[in-house]
């Protein structure tokens, strides 16, 4: 292809040398004089200094990008099953707003204290800088202290972000380059947000939201002029203007403030002399809380799952959704009612067992009482756990009374009769071992009225859980979380005695047992070797009841029917169900079917409500899911709808409506798994927890004692909710001859139950599909007929027993007429005496009438 040859006009070039030759002869005369050239050469070296200095110091400074995706750290909200309010997880507490949602009048007393011109400079206020660099240098020469600050609000929002506090000349040089980019990437408006976010402005307040509670106990918006006009003079220093200490100062730099708005124009005078004569109005410090913190243990726990988590962890640097900068919103499975009343249970059942009969506990902590001692007292790690206790400071002391302080300040009297009990371990007057500076605890039991008391040495775990979710409504670890944040309910490695016995119970009636099955309680030994010989089980009370049924072993919890259950059994097939309950993995020995292994309150409570789910699993679970700061769900325990492919499709597909996978599967079988519970509904009626009968509602349950006795426990619940507690010293030791699981864990069981289930409903157990329902006479476990059980007694001689098809006890004889045997019923108001079974007696065809020994129709009672 041939190609055109195109056309280019012919433009005319510059003659770049004659011009050259023109500014030559411009510039150069004026380049031989000689202050040109110094003042030339100089300039070039400002330039490149400042460059340098630029450069160096503007490295590792935020770029803008980083500037306009920065969010301020924000603490972690906790809510409840409900979605109440119930606890934050802060190190700096801070409340996000935008700028609309501050009003005019505290944006212009802020802007009145501390940048007048903000609106007006570029990030930095030179006059202002021009005066601090003065009075630096002033101050350096004759070392006068620290000068006095010339920062803008942009320099202090850049203070901010270096997280810079340093006294010397780069951290300003640093702070005034962000300034200035700050400036070019944010609005003023965006920076004044960002400066109202995040100022910190004492009592842990970051940002005027969280001051405005903290100080005020008020939103923003409900501030007023003299309130307002306060919260502007903390950002320099807050603490040199406490509202208790440094009350006149306080006051003097409000009213400046004041005056400061008048003269901008933002007030009048008349509004400026009104506010200057209103007092500060502040509460006192830790009274402004939104709502009660709760959860204590359960919240602790909280805390810590979502520390471990790699998704979250602690700190920013962690990720964006760390626990204490994310600004998470956790909904957690706690119920503030149970939990209440969990906590409070559990400290009266430790109080109770270890109260003052038994002596005074000094907590061996002592503080300086010079100067604020109201503050040390109130940073002393001590809980007190009930609300009418207080943590409290011997001041002076008398022979007769002791002069107290509170945490806020306030003093009150000890007599000497209100501390009269002997020191724990000592003996003496606890009075006495007083002294000035001890930290103590006293109850107040009326105004100015306190008696001495102390912490119990013995502690505990309280867990309640979901039966058919795993979701845990309630945990307690131990008296209080301050004095001691380990978590006996998830921490504790405890030896649970017979309330392991159900497990043994329940693989039994996996394996051929019935609840009427006869065991023998008689002494049961075994042989351990050449080198330990015998090993022999006894009961708790060392007797021996001979043969009976399981439902009265399990009932009357006896050791040696219980080994002799899982002898039979064989201790592997016990093991292996302790271990897919999740109770533990343990060594092959007889004596763990006594609940010798150790485990904790919230695996045993997990196993127990398996049972209760018809022997379906269910994972213990305390957090339902995790959203971030923008409302997005970054975490949910239910994740099925993850596993779904259709789950949130955007419109009907035209097929079925999607079925969610099911959360469970079946570890025992369902029909063992509610025999047992019925079996364990006997330990309430006439067991050892009785005193659960009271409650007059279906429970089921179990008691626990070990040897010694260290531990007790009880475990148990309705079919909805199942709950489980132990007490017991920290460090294993006999807790007294007389603790038992019934009269001492399952009273705190009560005490949590008449308040956490009396607005449940009375729901009774359903039994799965295939239980046979049979009358027979508890004693004996024998088929009864002709006769009902009695609800108004619950030691009737006769009871509604659940069997497994096949596995229920059958009553059949033989007539003449009847050549196949089949069975014939009782015929109505039979005594049970009449029903017993006998052995079976087959007829014979009838003998010669000189050998006949009794006529051909007697009836005989036959039974199998």
């Amino acid at each position: 292809m041939k190609l055109a040859r195109l056309n280019v006009p012919a433009l005319p070039l510059p003659d770049l040398v004659a011009f050259n030759a023109r500014v030559r002869d411009r510039f150069a005369p004026l380049w031989q004089r000689k202050w040109v050239r110094r003042g030339t050469w100089t300039g070039l070296g400002l330039f490149t200094l400042f460059a340098v200095v630029w450069l160096y110091f503007a490295s590792g400074l935020p770029s803008s990008e980083k500037l306009l995706a920065y969010q301020p750290p924000l603490p972690t909200n906790v809510r409840g099953y409900d979605g109440t309010p119930i606890q934050t997880f802060a190190r700096e507490r801070r409340v996000e707003l935008d700028y609309d949602e501050y009003p005019p009048l505290l944006l212009n007393a802020f802007l009145s204290a501390e940048d007048k011109t903000f609106y007006r400079h570029g990030g930095i206020d030179y006059i202002g800088l021009l005066g601090a660099v003065g009075d630096y240098a002033a101050k350096t020469v004759t070392g006068g202290g620290r000068a006095r600050g010339g920062s803008t609000i942009t320099q202090q929002v850049a203070k901010y972000l270096l997280k810079d506090s340093s006294y010397n000349i780069g951290r300003k040089i640093r702070e005034a380059i962000l300034a200035f980019r700050l400036e070019s990437t944010l609005s003023k408006q965006q920076i004044l947000e960002l400066y109202l976010n995040s100022i910190f402005l004492g009592r842990n307040a970051y940002g005027v939201q969280a001051a405005s509670r903290a100080y005020f106990d008020k939103d923003v918006s409900e501030l007023t002029l003299p309130e307002a006009a306060y919260l502007a003079v903390l950002p320099k220093a807050p603490s040199n203007y406490d509202p208790v200490r440094a009350t006149q100062r306080a006051l003097d730099r409000r009213n400046y403030v004041l005056r400061e708005m008048e003269n901008n124009g933002y007030i009048t005078a008349e509004q400026r002399a009104q506010a200057a004569a209103a007092p500060l109005g502040t509460i006192r410090y830790g009274s402004s809380e939104k709502f009660r913190q709760q959860g204590g243990y359960f919240m602790e726990e909280v805390r810590r799952t979502l520390m471990n988590n790699k998704d979250f962890g602690e700190k920013a640097e962690d990720g964006p959704n760390s626990v204490y900068a994310g600004g998470l919103w956790v909904r957690t499975s706690m119920d503030p009612v149970m939990q209440n009343a969990a906590a409070e249970a559990l400290r009266e059942g430790l109080a109770r067992f270890d109260g003052t009969g038994r002596g005074w506990i000094d907590l061996e902590k002592s503080i300086e009482i010079e100067g604020d001692w109201a503050g040390r007292l109130d940073r002393t790690p001590v809980g007190v756990g009930f609300a009418d206790w207080r943590k409290a400071v011997v001041l002076t002391k008398t022979g007769s009374s002791a002069t107290i302080g509170f945490t806020n300040g306030s003093e009150g009297t000890l007599p000497r009769s209100a501390a009269a009990m002997p020191k724990r371990g000592v003996g003496g007057v606890a009075f006495d071992y007083l002294r000035p500076g001890m930290v103590i605890i006293v109850k107040e039991e009326g105004p100015g009225n306190y008696v001495l008391r102390s912490v119990p040495q013995i502690g505990g775990g309280f867990v309640a859980e979901e039966v058919h979710t795993g979701r845990v409504l309630a945990m307690q670890g131990g008296f209080d979380v301050v004095g001691s944040d380990f978590n006996r309910a998830t921490q504790a490695q405890r030896q649970p005695g017979s309330a392991f016995k159900p497990i043994v119970y329940a693989t039994a009636l996996e394996n051929g047992m019935t609840p009427a099955s006869i065991i023998v309680d008689a002494p049961f030994c075994v042989w351990q070797g050449a080198g330990l010989g015998n090993k022999c089980f006894v009961n708790f009370d060392r007797r021996y009841s001979g043969p009976k049924t399981l439902r009265w072993g399990v009932e009357q919890s006896r050791n040696l029917m219980t080994v002799r259950a899982a002898s039979e059994t064989g201790m592997p097939k016990v093991i292996a169900a302790a271990k897919k309950l999740g109770v533990g993995d343990y060594p092959n020995y007889l004596s763990i079917a006594l609940g010798a292994g150790d485990t904790t309150v919230l695996k045993l409570v997990n196993a127990y409500a398996i049972l209760a789910n018809h022997g379906r699993s269910v994972r213990p679970s305390l957090i339902d899911y995790v959203q971030d700061r923008n409302g997005k769900i970054v975490y949910r325990s239910d994740n099925r709808c993850a596993l779904m492919e259709n789950c949130n499709a955007a419109a009907w597909d035209g097929k079925g409506m999607p079925r969610p996978p099911t959360r469970t599967r079946q570890l025992i079988d369902p029909m063992a798994a509610f025999q047992m519970v019925h079996v364990l509904t006997g330990v309430v009626e006439r067991g050892t927890a009785t005193t659960l009968r009271e409650l007059g509602r279906p429970l089921f349950g179990k008691t626990g004692t070990t040897s010694g006795p260290t531990n007790v426990w009880f475990v148990g619940g309705t079919p909805d909710i199942v709950a489980g507690v132990y007490i017991g010293y920290d460090q294993p030791r006999p807790m007294g001859h007389a603790a038992q699981g019934g009269r001492i864990a399952a009273p705190i069981f009560k005490q949590w139950a008449q308040t956490a289930l009396k607005n449940q409903p009375k729901t009774p157990f359903v039994a799965p599909e295939g239980i046979r329902w049979v009358r027979i006479d508890r004693a004996s476990g024998k088929r009864v007929f002709g006769v009902f059980p009695t609800k108004e007694d619950p030691k009737s001689s006769v009871i509604w027993e659940a069997f497994q098809p096949q596995t229920e006890p059958r009553r059949a004889y033989r007539r003449s007429a009847n050549p196949y045997g089949e069975e014939d019923e009782a015929q109505p108001g039979q005594s049970i005496a009449a029903v017993r079974p006998q052995p079976v007696v087959r007829r014979r065809r009838p003998a010669p009438a000189a050998a006949q020994l009794a006529p051909a129709d007697l009836p005989t009672q036959n039974g199998v």
